[in-house]
């Protein structure tokens, strides 16, 4: 089995994929204008202490307020947590499920110096793209990417030959397929089989098989088939889709004493995923998985409220490819006014684009559009 990572650079955004053979394992959306902040090193200020939550309460750089566990705040020579204290922290859990981000003050000295002569909240240092974070946790994997600046950035920490500058996108239309299916909150299994139905709560995710056509069967052998199949996805999808807190998989037409059958199957499928940990089959028949929640689900970052931003990054994408295969020509984006509004809180998004299509941008919102909707059309005349 081999390893490779795939980033595609447009406007606003580095998308990343990592591969096994050509089978997508994880996808990463990374955005200029909205970073998930892990690995960010900041300056941050004690605003309150929180005992019943063993921690406290940061102010970090930019304003954002973060949280510090009482445990990631000891270490030798450390002064004592109190209201007011400035320290140097880093982020190590993103903000999610409408909590904020988590940050510990075990730095190497590197990082404290880096944060040395500074008295007040601010950002010092922005924490590696997910293009180069998977880069190093797969140091066998070659890198492909599609855009030359990115290429000299990977190159410079990874070297000349690690990194290989593709002259197409590097996104085939399957893969762009299967990573728009993520925002969806089903999956078909392998063969048309069944489906997957995933569903996020804030304190944890439900994944229910759906047997479809086969609903019902009193073929054991089959309903086991079915199930195999399904775990093996859902393992697959909880990676891919980066779900984390506790997880509970409810099989497929299976009573609860032939469910056991399933959990060995289950972790081994699992076993890969390092965030990952099998807790095994519940009272009610459920199984359980308990990961590591360190960036965002992808359901947050693709979908709900985000969904705006996707698809006007989507199309600012599509927007700037076919400039590039119609040079000297005018060209409008139509947008709804909910992706025309996502797209102008995006500034760098906005001044790459410009900057690729060497003109303003040409945004136009059209109320009768929905997300996802999008029109690029030819014109001659300004607005």
């Amino acid at each position: 089995m081999t390893l490779r990572i795939l980033a595609s650079a447009s406007p606003g955004e580095v998308r990343v994929a990592l591969l096994r053979d050509d089978d997508l394992i994880e996808y990463w959306p990374d955005r200029a204008d909205l970073p998930d902040g892990v690995g960010d090193l900041h300056l941050a200020r004690v605003t309150a202490l929180a005992p019943a939550m063993a921690g406290a309460f940061m102010l970090l750089g930019g304003g954002a307020a973060g949280f510090l566990p009482e445990e990631d705040s000891r270490r030798p020579g450390a002064p004592r947590l109190q209201e007011g204290l400035v320290l140097p922290v880093r982020v190590i859990r993103a903000a999610q499920g409408g909590k904020g981000p988590r940050v510990t003050a075990r730095l190497t000295e590197r990082e404290r110096a880096a944060c040395a002569g500074q008295d007040a909240a601010a950002l010092v240092a922005r924490g590696p793209g997910h293009a180069l974070r998977l880069a190093r946790l797969h140091a066998e994997a070659p890198v492909t990417v599609d855009h030359p600046a990115l290429a000299t950035t990977l190159r410079g920490v990874l070297g000349r030959d690690r990194v290989a500058l593709s002259a197409r996108p590097v996104f085939d239309d399957a893969l762009e397929a299967e990573i728009e299916a993520l925002a969806e909150p089903e999956t078909p299994l392998p063969g048309g089989a069944g489906r997957i139905l995933v569903h996020p709560t804030p304190a944890l995710t439900a994944i229910d098989i759906d047997a479809g056509s086969a609903a019902g069967s009193r073929d054991p052998v089959a309903q086991e088939r079915l199930n195999l199949l399904a775990v093996a996805e859902a393992a697959r999808q909880i990676r891919l889709r980066n779900l984390a807190g506790p997880i509970l998989l409810d099989l497929a037409g299976m009573p609860a004493r032939r469910r056991a059958a399933l959990e060995a199957p289950f972790a081994a499928a699992l076993a890969q995923d390092s965030l990952a940990q099998m807790k095994g089959l519940g009272p009610l028949g459920l199984l359980e998985v308990l990961r590591r929640r360190i960036h965002p689900p992808l359901h947050e970052v693709l979908g709900g409220a985000m969904a705006p931003t996707t698809a006007g990054l989507a199309a600012l994408r599509r927007l700037v490819r076919e400039v590039a295969a119609r040079p000297g020509r005018g060209l409008a984006l139509h947008a709804a006014p909910a992706v025309a509004a996502a797209l102008r809180r995006l500034p760098r998004a906005l001044a790459a684009t410009e900057e690729a299509l060497a003109r303003p941008l040409d945004l136009r919102e059209d109320a009768a559009l929905l997300p996802g909707q999008e029109r690029i059309e030819e014109t001659t005349h300004g607005r």
